[in-house]
């Protein structure tokens, strides 16, 4: 690996960590914006979120995208879906938070890569692995657990995971960047929010110009809050391997889990911890198996390149130097693969991919 590549790699892992550990850190933020409900809270997001991004694509200038999209109506239903969907978890997210249930909010993105496989069985009919199938079957007897600790089922939970994997599923067709999607998805949004926001002030209960300069600064932050971890994702995800990506995002649940109990002060008796144990065993087996198919793949990747490599040697130097050629071919190869990581590539990007790696959340909670 030369300097420069190391230097990128190390910006990369510092933007993923800036990244996962903002969205990890959320929940403090939110309670600053009380006495503000969460449906103003949420309207503010979504309206300052869309001058903040379009502030940024300004800077570079990043609008060719724009033109393209608004040509096919087919994409601009599915923006629309995603910021449907995504306006569902943002508000869920803030209840949540501000109602004492962080912990619960945390579960909802430690499971969703599970019920990200579920809908990709579901919907897409694809097949798992043995043991991905068990995976499921841990996370389904967690959620369980968690339904008899809680006297009900995980509901905050469950429309976290499934609101934020339908998003990622649509996100995936309408293959925008991050930045770009959120423009598109706030622009949606926008009008909405910006009639509710108007429509509140008419009624005399925003506090936006009730509660001091204080106040209605932290509430236009919303939209700095939402843009800037997107920003370092990007930043990260053109830098580091998709299966560190897919690493660096329980970073997110991990923090706010342990702001719940540590900081809020949020009860965890037995049978929670139990159903957070099988969730994590659950998200343990995803992660092994994902990484054990992606070294297979790689390793394979590696031996069809040495296979190609030796084949086109003996091509041009005849039979004479072909087995030179193998051995050569088969040295260099394995030299490069001793010397520098391996990207997932071809069957191992779907390994990685199948665990929720590739599509790691871009807007976070």
């Amino acid at each position: 690996m030369t300097e420069k590549s190391a230097n990128e790699r190390r910006k990369g892992l510092l933007n993923g960590f800036a990244a996962y550990g903002m969205w990890g850190l959320v929940p403090l933020f939110w309670p600053l914006l009380k006495p503000a409900g969460a449906v103003e809270i949420l309207a503010h997001r979504m309206v300052w979120s869309l001058f903040f991004v379009g502030a940024a694509l300004l800077v570079v200038r990043r609008w060719a995208w724009l033109g393209e999209l608004l040509r096919q109506p087919r994409r601009l239903a599915l923006i629309t879906v995603a910021a449907a969907v995504i306006t569902v978890n943002w508000g869920v997210y803030i209840w949540s938070v501000n109602s004492g249930h962080v912990v619960e909010a945390s579960l909802g993105y430690f499971i969703n890569p599970l019920v990200t496989i579920a809908i990709g069985v579901l919907l897409l009919k694809e097949r798992l692995r043995p043991v991905q199938w068990t995976a499921v079957g841990v996370g389904f007897a967690a959620v369980l657990v968690l339904t008899i600790g809680y006297g009900r089922p995980p509901w905050i939970s469950l429309c976290l995971a499934f609101s934020f994997a339908v998003y990622g599923l649509v996100k995936k067709k309408v293959n925008l960047g991050g930045v770009e999607s959120l423009a598109a998805e706030t622009a949606v949004q926008f009008l909405p929010a910006l009639g509710y926001l108007l429509w509140l002030g008419s009624q005399g209960d925003s506090t936006f110009g009730t509660e001091g300069t204080g106040h209605a600064a932290l509430l236009a932050a919303t939209g700095i809050v939402t843009a800037l971890p997107l920003v370092c994702f990007g930043a990260a995800a053109i830098r580091v391997p998709l299966s560190t990506m897919g690493l660096l995002q329980y970073l997110a649940p991990v923090f706010q889990f342990l702001l719940g109990i540590l900081y809020f002060k949020e009860a965890m008796p037995p049978e929670r911890w139990a159903g957070f144990a099988l969730v994590w065993l659950a998200l343990m087996l995803l992660t092994w198996d994902a990484l054990r198919t992606a070294r297979r793949s790689a390793r394979a990747l590696t031996r069809e390149r040495a296979r190609v490599a030796a084949a086109a040697a003996a091509a041009t130097t005849g039979a004479v130097g072909a087995v030179g050629a193998v051995g050569a071919a088969t040295t260099v190869v394995a030299m490069a693969t001793a010397t520098s990581p391996v990207e997932p590539a071809g069957d191992a990007a779907g390994a990685v991919e199948s665990v929720n790696t590739v599509d790691a959340p871009t807007v976070g909670p």
